[in-house]
């Protein structure tokens, strides 16, 4: 699966790995073969940070 261009889409579906099958952010970006700091700064663009605490962004 590819993970959505549109920063909402990702949002949502970027969420919903960490919840259900991820217990980091390193580890999903691994499996998904993305640099983890890309995905930090494309959520960002729409004011969304990860919270390491709660495993989502917030």
């Amino acid at each position: 699966m590819n993970l959505p261009k549109d920063p909402v889409m990702l949002l949502s579906v970027v969420n919903t790995q960490l919840r259900d099958h991820y217990p980091t952010l390193d580890e999903l970006a691994s499996a998904y073969m993305v640099e983890k700091q890309d995905l930090i700064d494309r959520l960002a663009s729409i004011n969304y940070t990860y919270d390491a605490d709660q495993n989502q962004f917030i």
